[in-house]
This record gives structure tokens, sequence and C-alpha cells, in this order.
């Protein structure tokens, strides 16, 4: 069974992993997340290597995104069902350019959480407003 600490890294996993290329800003931003978001205050940063390469695998076998979702589906509260949205959307404008595949992940990820569209809209502008340069 999956921790709601790995159900959120697999959320960032899958976001960086949309367009078949984990950029270094990605990954970089996942280990600024992990190391700053009260979320993962317990979380163990010398595993997060270990823990994205486990999810990534995953990934790869069969029914492995059903498997993911119905694990982080198990594993999140509603409240962190908007974390991980959050922590999706950051994934996504980290490297500063939002992908068709990245736009199609997000969907899917607010959809399998079951985020209210409302909620999804304040959290998407957040993230854009973030990454906004002059």
């Amino acid at each position: 069974m999956a921790t709601h600490h790995d159900s959120l890294i697999a959320i960032m996993v899958l976001v960086s992993a949309a367009d078949n290329d984990i950029a270094d800003q990605e990954l970089k931003k996942m280990a600024d997340v992990v190391r700053s978001w009260p979320v993962f205050n317990t979380f163990d940063i010398e595993t997060l290597p270990e823990t994205a390469r486990r999810i990534a695998t995953a990934l790869e076998g069969e029914d492995g995104l059903e498997v993911l979702f119905g694990d982080m589906q198990s594993a999140l509260s509603s409240q962190l069902c908007e974390t991980g949205y959050a922590l999706a959307c950051e994934m996504a404008a980290a490297d500063g350019v939002l992908t068709d595949e990245e736009m199609q992940v997000l969907e899917l990820v607010r959809h399998r959480l079951n985020i209210d569209r409302l909620i999804a809209a304040g959290i998407e502008r957040g993230a854009r407003a973030r990454y906004a340069v002059a």
C-alpha cells in the first residue's frame, strides 16, 4: 500500500514525465518541494531518488497508471488530493513551458483526484503567478 508521501511524489513524477523528458529543473523542483512543503516534514529526503525510480518503473508496467491512481485514491484524503493537484501544477510550471502533454496529465490528475473545477482554477492560477516573469 502506498503512503501519502509515495502518492504525492508519484504525482510529481507523472507530471514531470508527461513530455517524455524529466528536465533538470523539474528534478530540482521536486527535491525543493520535498524539502520545503510541510506535507513532507516526516519524509526522508535521502529516499527521494529511489522512491521516484520505483514509481517511474511502476508506471511503465501493465496497468501502471491505473494502479498508481488506485493507490493515490486510497492514500490521499480530500485535502491531500488538493495538495496533490497543487504539486502537479508546480511541476508543470517548473520548467517554464506547459506542454500539451502536461496539460492532458493535469486534467487527468484533476479528474482522478476529484478536484472541483473552481478549486483547480485557483490552484492553477497560483502556480502561474509564482512562475511569471517580467
